[in-house]
């Protein structure tokens, strides 16, 4: 971890805190869209905004629970001993996340592989693995990170691949507006970054086609 890595850890708040903060935020975020619709020329009295303070507040609710979730929760005992040592990959995980530098969607899917060491999750909790950190701010590059180093912590597997193709509406509907581009991210921990042949073989089944 890079010196800049740990001073941004140091100073986010613990996971509770942000839970907590989360849950007890509701109202406050409804006064502060319905002083952003003013801001921008609306009404927010008129019929078709009197409620939309309060659908957005739980819209984000819903978009960002993902800070009141923990992937060890989200996993629970939902691990089983078991002696495969092959490859585990599931493909086409659906990923609905929130650019942190525009606070716009960005979508797509996510493909999750591991070489289990004597232990295997259950298969949905990969994608509620995935969830735990696309339901927040996010950025595409730490997103993958962060699903790959949850697996390796609690698994503690041979290796762990994680490939995100994503879509970003702060490319789609501002600024450069390119609406066929994608965005392409991969973690690789242990085989998957060591052996040619391991990472070929996961690349290979994790692209379209495959």
């Amino acid at each position: 971890m890079s010196a800049a890595e740990s001073t941004a850890r140091a100073l986010r708040p613990p996971a509770g805190a942000l839970a907590a903060a989360h849950s007890n935020a509701p109202e406050e975020i409804e006064a502060l869209v319905h002083r952003l619709l003013e801001l921008l020329g609306e009404d927010p009295a008129r019929p078709g905004l009197l409620e939309t303070p309060r659908r957005v507040s739980r819209a984000l609710q819903w978009l960002t629970h993902g800070y009141a979730r923990t992937p060890e929760e989200e996993i629970g005992n939902a691990i089983f001993e078991e002696h495969h040592e092959s490859m585990v990959l599931v493909k086409g995980i659906e990923v609905y996340s929130m650019c942190e530098h525009h606070m716009l969607p960005f979508f797509g899917q996510a493909h999750v592989a591991y070489i289990p060491s004597g232990r295997i999750v259950g298969l949905s909790k990969l994608a509620r693995l995935v969830d735990v950190f696309a339901r927040r701010l996010q950025v595409q590059e730490r997103l993958t990170d962060q699903i790959a180093d949850a697996l390796c912590r609690i698994l503690r597997p041979k290796g762990v691949g994680v490939v995100i193709e994503a879509r970003h509406l702060c490319m789609m509907m501002r600024g450069v507006e390119k609406q066929n581009s994608s965005t392409v991210t991969s973690a690789l921990r242990g085989d998957f970054a060591e052996s040619a042949r391991t990472r070929a073989e996961f690349l290979r089944l994790a692209m379209p086609g495959g």
